[in-house]
């Protein structure tokens, strides 16, 4: 019986507990032990909180036969992110600054996955003060990939991709700056969404009106994604940019695309440096977006001045939130963040206007790019996933990196505009390594962009394959 509820979608489970054919803590069992069988390899769920976890089914189970009205989320085992603060549940951040701290509140995602009946199982591995794209950090450790363990999980939400990839936990929350929950759902072969700005509420946020970072679900398929996006997806007065999900719960996936033109372009129209393994794995796509769309244009948006106007911008946020920090204990900063905040360092006044600049330009170009393509698929990352002992790609279609930046342009470029993200699993490369799609859409079509990867997911069912551990 654990081995097939591990395996069963997030839907099927709840189904099945609502329905009282499996119980709560039947469910969180069975991925306890897929937890201590396979976590000590992955190293995904980095602090535990199964006790926790057993009060919360037994709530769930005794909700069930009193008949009670049971949350979108009921009895699902779920592990929130480590930049994500769980009240009672250490919350490191990644950082040996906060290797014991253990907050009094929840994060306003936490609050609503709480509400919504899930069971909090523990945190998920990021990198420290979640910059980079390998979860590694000097607290725990590196999170290794479920398909390849000698490779990188991604970042900075490859605990929780790892641990969705191994079959610990159904559903998982993320964060996305540059690409946190974009990257690792590539790497892990799990879907990932970056939503629009303000669809899901960030709290506590020491920069409430940053709109470059967004928090955001993880998932094995588009519909369980959805699942956990109408939870998520809820307003908040102490959220500026605060949307409403315009009931994503209740409207269905499947939508006819077939008199539909969408743009197609895994390198941008040669702007963007694209291993040749990456965009061999994804030529499959290309044939499965032609059989559920009326065609598709070779065709991509103008990306001049995107990049360092993204730097300039994220490398401000960072002074912003960790220069003072740093600055009385560089000694506890690794290369990434100490890199990025000395960066921020060194921009004036015209840098900063230069970048708002760019991208007030750039979102310009993108929605009538978009006006005209409806959807945009192009590719998640730029690389496979490098070995577990590198920060990062050393090198990007035989270019080599400085950064763990120079791999993430594919992502971070479009995080300038706000637009929905997903990252959908595609293909596998010659070496087995997961390759994704990612697909774009309008600021405030998210779900265009779910319905979307739903089709794609039907006649593409990369995800499908899994792990061997």
């Amino acid at each position: 019986m654990s081995a097939t509820l591990i395996e069963r979608t997030a839907r099927d489970l709840r189904e099945l507990m609502v329905t009282k054919q499996v119980s709560a803590r039947e469910v969180l069992q069975a991925h306890l032990d897929r937890i201590d069988a396979v976590n000590p390899i992955v190293n995904a769920i980095v602090t535990r909180s199964d006790e926790i976890a057993r009060r919360a089914a037994d709530r769930a189970d005794a909700a069930v036969l009193r008949g009670e009205n049971l949350g979108p989320l009921h009895g699902l085992p779920m592990a929130h992110k480590d930049l994500a603060d769980t009240a009672g549940i250490r919350t490191t951040y990644g950082s040996t600054l906060y290797a014991e701290h253990v907050p009094t509140v929840d994060a306003l995602i936490v609050q609503r996955m709480k509400a919504a009946g899930a069971v909090t199982v523990g945190k998920t591995n990021v990198p420290e003060f979640g910059a980079g794209i390998h979860s590694t950090n000097e607290v725990f450790g590196p999170t290794r990939n479920p398909y390849d363990p000698t490779r990188a999980a991604g970042g900075s939400s490859g605990g929780a991709a790892a641990a969705l990839a191994a079959r610990m936990v159904p559903l998982a929350d993320g964060s996305d700056d540059g690409g946190s929950l974009r990257n690792p759902g590539t790497f892990c072969n799990v879907v990932g969404l970056r939503p629009s700005v303000g669809l899901v509420g960030s709290w506590p946020n020491a920069d409430p009106f940053w709109a470059l970072a967004v928090e955001g679900p993880m998932a094995r398929t588009v519909s369980d994604l959805t699942m956990l996006l109408s939870v998520l997806g809820q307003p908040d007065p102490r959220c500026p940019f605060s949307a409403h999900s315009a009931g994503f719960a209740d409207v269905p996936l499947e939508r006819d695309f077939s008199e539909l033109t969408v743009a197609w372009s895994p390198t941008l129209d040669g702007q963007l440096r694209v291993d040749a393994a990456v965009v061999a794995a994804m030529t499959p796509a290309r044939a499965a977006l032609e059989s559920v769309t009326a065609g598709v244009a070779e065709a991509a948006p103008d990306m001049t001045g995107v990049d360092a106007a993204y730097r300039t911008l994220r490398s401000f946020n960072r002074l912003f939130g960790f220069g003072d920090q740093q600055a009385r204990h560089p000694e506890a900063f690794g290369p990434r963040m100490t890199e990025t905040i000395a960066y921020g360092r060194t921009r004036t006044a015209d840098d900063i206007l230069s970048a708002h600049r760019e991208r007030a330009a750039f979102h310009s170009r993108l929605m009538s790019f978009l006006a005209e393509h409806h959807y945009l698929i192009t590719t998640v990352t730029q690389v496979l996933p490098q070995p577990v002992e590198d920060l990062w790609a050393t090198q990007v279609d035989g270019e080599p990196t400085s950064s763990y930046l120079d791999s993430m342009r594919s992502t971070y470029w479009f995080t300038l505009a706000g637009v929905p993200a997903l990252s959908l699993p595609a293909g596998f490369s010659e070496s087995g390594l997961p390759v994704g799609v990612q697909v774009i859409g309008r600021p405030g079509d998210d779900l265009g962009v779910l319905q979307l990867a739903a089709a794609l997911e039907g006649v593409m069912p990369a995800g499908q394959r899994k792990p061997s551990l």
